[in-house]
């Protein structure tokens, strides 16, 4: 009777308090990975709260929605699969990459491109995220073609793990590039895992795997001692 009250599934309403931490395996099966509403978007709360392994996904006029899925979708960057044709892709023209010199454009990207779908890049992500940067967490991947920016993603970085939020490519393979690019020095930044959080072919194909619920949040417990950021990322600019 009591392993059946503890996986009991329940949603939680958060409070103004930035340290209320949902249980992440009461997370709804239906929605599956549904674990709490409400609460803010203040950089205190989603600093917690993506260390616990939680993040936010909502459109408006709903509420903020955060979720912790029981499969998550995951990078290891020595495990990035670098196909022959993305090798030759980047061989054919002149690629570079930069870090956190056009956030605001890419997040800006990422919007536009999913604006047909309904996207959840709304005005208050766009803020959210904008405070983070501002404060050394949140960063943007650039990649470049003859210094022009044709690709990239962006997402939230501390201690050793980086959590992917959206990707966008304006010419063929160019979110792939700057990926691949960023997996390749992961090991100089001290990143150990790449959080790409729900499931897809693509990202299968790019390497990522699957990891159980308990499984990353042990992972993180491991990775993030304190919900520090990453400062070799904060300070990085360029990279081959």
């Amino acid at each position: 009777m009591q392993e059946q009250e503890n996986t009991e599934k329940e949603l939680v309403l958060l409070t103004e308090c930035i340290d209320d931490t949902p249980d992440p395996d009461k997370a709804l099966d239906d929605p599956e990975g549904l674990s709490a509403v409400g609460g803010d978007l203040s950089p205190a709360r989603l600093i917690h709260l993506y260390s616990k392994g939680f993040f936010p996904w909502y459109s408006d006029p709903d509420p903020i929605l955060w979720w912790h899925p029981q499969e998550r979708c995951v990078l290891r960057p020595p495990e990035f699969h670098e196909s022959r044709s993305l090798r030759k892709a980047r061989n054919k023209e002149n690629w570079s990459f930069t870090i956190n010199q056009d956030f605001q454009a890419v997040m800006e990207h990422c919007a536009s491109l999913r604006e047909k779908e309904g996207t959840w890049i709304s005005s208050d992500i766009k803020q959210a995220y904008q405070a983070l940067h501002a404060l050394g967490y949140a960063h943007s991947i650039e990649a470049r073609v003859d210094n022009q920016l044709v690709g990239g993603f962006y997402g939230v970085a501390m201690g050793k793990v980086f959590f992917g939020e959206s990707m966008f490519s304006l010419r063929p393979n160019a979110s792939k590039m700057a990926l691949n690019g960023f997996c390749k020095i992961a090991s100089e930044l001290e990143i150990e895992l790449i959080d790409c959080q729900v499931e897809s072919e693509h990202l299968l194909t790019l390497g990522a795997q699957l990891m159980p619920r308990k499984s990353f949040s042990s992972s993180l417990a491991e990775l993030i001692i304190t919900p520090n950021k990453n400062q070799l990322l904060a300070n990085l600019g360029t990279f081959d």
